[in-house]
């Protein structure tokens, strides 16, 4: 029997062309905002990888924080706010207080983040069932790239590839992983590390690809990963198999790779006997009593 989340991480190059094909850029941060990204766990993350590309593309200055960190004093043009449920508290609270002009994206129309922002992009078809975020996550940030002028024709066949291709038996056995990522794919490795916590309680820890030579390759050895979202920096490689540790990279697109790092979680969930769907401890939305 396929799980919700099995059947969710497979629908995402549907769900990404969909999104590529209707963009409102009427809602979205136009050229030359200053803009703050605001969300809480996987939103963060996908916070964290829009932000760089937006400031990459030189479209404007972009800052990405937990919704609980934002700092309200700083001056923006406009505050993104992504949250799947539409009810997280940190991110209501934020949009309650700051007197910019904000923009949400949602996945679910009836709840109150429809209120308490300006605009409000909603991207039902790509909610979830799963309490772990998947489609949702990925979705938003394929409209969001596509918003800044990508093409992602290649990513989304690179998606395809990644959600039917067999996975290596040394991934889902693994001891413990380290994600790694350069640039905007430092927020997905985050997201891959926490993918892999939620879903199978796996020891995981993520950081930029060139950090990682700061200490945290001391981890790294036999039954350990240390698995690359994007090109690794020279030489990176051979220092990790030195250690007798797997080093694992592919030249699919990062948002792709992290298709990858989601089902190796949920097999490694199956091997553990533990539910994907339904995460110990964790709830669809934190909502945080008064």
């Amino acid at each position: 029997m396929t799980t919700h989340t099995e059947a969710e991480i497979a629908s995402q190059p549907a769900c990404w062309r969909r999104a590529v094909e209707n963009i409102p850029a009427d809602a979205l941060p136009q050229k030359g905002e200053r803009v703050a990204v605001i969300g809480c766990g996987t939103s963060w993350f996908i916070a964290m990888a829009y932000a760089t590309l937006r400031e990459r593309a030189g479209l404007g200055e972009t800052d990405a924080f937990a919704a609980s960190e934002a700092p309200l004093g700083r001056s923006y043009d406009r505050v993104l706010a992504l949250t799947r449920s539409g009810t997280t508290t940190e991110v209501l609270d934020l949009l309650g207080k700051v007197n910019t002009r904000t923009t949400a994206i949602t996945a679910d129309p009836d709840t109150p983040v429809m209120t308490l922002a300006d605009q409000v992009v909603v991207l039902d078809y790509a909610d979830e069932r799963s309490v772990v975020q998947t489609r949702f996550a990925t979705t938003q940030l394929a409209l969001l790239r596509a918003s800044l002028g990508e093409d992602l024709t290649a990513a989304i066949a690179d998606a395809e590839h990644a959600v039917a291709a067999p996975l290596p038996d040394e991934l889902v056995a693994a001891e413990q992983f380290s994600f790694l990522g350069s640039g905007w794919s430092v927020g997905l490795a985050q997201e891959a590390a926490l993918k892999m916590r939620e879903a199978s309680r796996s020891w995981t820890e993520a950081y930029p690809a060139m950090e990682y030579r700061h200490g945290p390759i001391s981890i790294a050895g036999p039954g350990r990963v240390t698995w690359m979202l994007g090109a690794a920096p020279e030489g990176l490689r051979e220092q990790v198999e030195a250690t007798g540790g797997t080093f694992a990279e592919s030249p699919l697109d990062p948002m792709a790779e992290l298709i990858r790092a989601q089902r190796v979680a949920v097999a490694r969930a199956f091997a553990r006997g533990l539910d994907p769907d339904e995460p110990m401890h964790l709830t669809r939305s934190v909502i945080l009593s008064s």
